[in-house]
């Protein structure tokens, strides 16, 4: 199976949510949009909780996993026995929950009551109750949405394995960039129930046309290398297909994902000298499209990739910038995240 066909219509009030569009059956698909927007919904609807069709299988014959915005844990069992309660899903099924446990990091914690766990800690005993059931399908609802900033930069990090070490495809909720940024490959917007953009992560992100991906949403990211790290001042240069980029930090793991904000990008018609920013790198402009009544998005080409830069429209009309100008891109170190 190479795609996973998304087709849903419901109506709940004056809320209507159709869908009809196929997502790759690997990887991570993220779907993003505002609070409304349907996000939970598609999701509820994929297993089966709503709007199930006739002839649909039933949702405990699905074999789709669903990790909540708050982990759903049994108080009275222990860490271990929640995660092997997933097996009940599929008995038949052979699961090393030892091997579960390890990739999530929870193997020292089987011996606890869930009540003595941190919100973190729950929520990736969740998800290794998840795994248990062999699923075919894993739906993530803002998993990290309860968690403290923290808390929540304690579990990304095991989102990431998860993505590199299973062949289970994920569809990933969330309202927030960020996220959606590091872990997905594919991905859906959705606005008033209807999907409006859909693609490759980098391509959608980079559209300039849809008001969902503007504001502090606006940016784009870019597949980097690390080519050196400088300890004397703790800095990592990367390159790509359009430069090299240096990030503040030291950044062992390879390739990287570099997100790069549209507000932390300024352009030039000339290199600028004697700068305290040390991102200075040569674009083509590809496309303007007015953001508000004072700001431009740009969607500027650097070799394969491409960034977004936001810009007063003054700074547009001064500077005369036109589709297939040369420009200069300038990006601070410290803004350039991963």
């Amino acid at each position: 199976m190479s795609s996973i066909r998304l087709k849903h219509a419901i109506q709940k009030g004056e809320f209507c949510l159709d869908v009809d569009t196929q997502i790759p059956a690997t990887g991570i698909t993220g779907v993003f949009g505002e609070s409304g927007s349907g996000k939970t919904t598609l999701l509820r609807c994929i297993a089966g909780l709503d709007g199930s069709q006739r002839g649909s299988p039933p949702v405990h014959e699905r074999r789709i996993g669903f990790v909540f915005q708050v982990p759903q844990l049994f108080s009275h069992l222990s860490v271990q026995k929640n995660i092997e309660y997933g097996m009940r899903r599929n008995p038949g099924t052979p699961v090393a929950v030892n091997e579960i446990a390890r990739l999530l990091e929870v193997e020292g914690l089987l011996d606890r009551s869930v009540n003595e766990l941190s919100g973190g800690e729950a929520q990736r005993v969740s998800i290794a109750r998840v795994l248990c059931q062999s699923p075919r399908l894993i739906l993530m609802d803002e998993p990290l949405s309860a968690l403290d900033e923290r808390r929540r930069n304690e579990v990304l990090p095991y989102l990431d394995r998860l993505h590199a070490e299973t062949s289970v495809p994920i569809i990933y909720v969330s309202h927030n960039i960020e996220e959606i940024c590091r872990l997905s490959d594919h991905l859906l917007v959705l606005d008033d129930g209807k999907v409006v953009a859909e693609g490759g992560l980098q391509d959608t992100l980079s559209r300039i046309d849809l008001p969902q991906l503007a504001g502090r949403n606006a940016g784009a990211v870019i597949a980097a290398t690390q080519a050196r790290y400088d300890e004397e001042y703790d800095l990592t240069l990367f390159s790509f297909s359009g430069g090299e980029l240096w990030v503040a930090g030291r950044h062992e793991s390879t390739p990287a994902r570099l997100r790069i904000s549209a507000s932390d990008i300024s352009l030039s018609r000339v290199a600028a000298e004697a700068t305290t920013i040390l991102n200075i790198l040569p674009a083509v402009i590809e496309a303007t499209s007015p953001e508000t009544a004072a700001t431009e998005l740009v969607r500027l080409r650097l070799g394969d990739d491409t960034l977004v830069a936001r810009i007063t429209r003054r700074s547009l009309q001064q500077l005369k910038l036109r589709s297939g100008d040369d420009v200069f891109v300038q990006i601070k170190s410290v803004t350039v995240r991963r």
